[in-house]
């Protein structure tokens, strides 16, 4: 199984890389977010790979890290969500938008992806919102040590709170909790809401 490539790229397609390896040409396929941070052709590279077997073929998908390879894994360990979908969502959001988008339930940022509809983001927030915690970067449920509590009342409040204020579902999730991290789960409502305002106007 193949499991890192490290070559020159020959070329690039719309979904697709090839890396020459040795004079062995890979076609790798990966995220529209990916394949434009690649260098031009001619220039060396470095991608993770995951290996899909098959009886009729081997495909394999690139990635420039590790966070992007860990959410594919995830988004396709979601009943309906296959690999061409998975690369899909990390073409429209950086890994950590995606986090984001998932710890608060935002469907319709999920929904910007081809071929993502309202049922299957639903699907994705309830499969994997618990899943994401495990992740080197996922939002945990307990504050300290750099995370979050997302289960407290006051956290949920500030977050309806400002997206009643015409804040987006993701953003408003983001700036409340980086108001809890800064001041702790114990951080009143009223503080939350201020700090949030304030991480949303910076």
């Amino acid at each position: 199984m193949i499991a890192k490539l490290k070559g020159i790229i020959d070329s690039v397609g719309e979904d697709w890389v090839i890396i020459d390896v040795g004079g062995v040409g890979y076609l790798v396929y990966g995220s529209r977010r990916m394949l434009t941070k690649l260098p031009v052709p001619g220039e060396a590279t470095e991608l993770l790979i995951e290996t899909h077997m098959r009886e009729d073929h081997i495909h394999l998908f690139g990635f420039m890290d590790s966070a992007e390879r860990d959410l594919y894994r995830l988004l396709t360990s979601v009943q309906g969500v296959g690999a061409k979908m998975a690369l899909a969502v990390l073409s429209v959001m950086e890994p950590a938008a995606l986090l984001v988008a998932i710890a608060s339930e935002d469907k319709a940022a999920l929904t910007k992806a081809h071929k993502v509809g309202p049922k299957l983001a639903a699907r994705i927030t309830n499969e994997l919102k618990d899943k994401i915690a495990a992740l080197p970067a996922g939002l945990g449920k307990t504050s300290g040590d750099g995370k979050i509590d997302v289960d407290n009342h006051d956290f949920q409040d500030a977050v309806s709170a400002l997206t009643n204020l015409g804040y987006g579902q993701s953003e408003a999730y983001s700036a409340v909790a980086s108001a809890q991290r800064k001041f702790g789960s114990d951080c009143a409502l009223d503080d939350l809401v201020r700090s949030g305002l304030k991480e949303l106007g910076a």
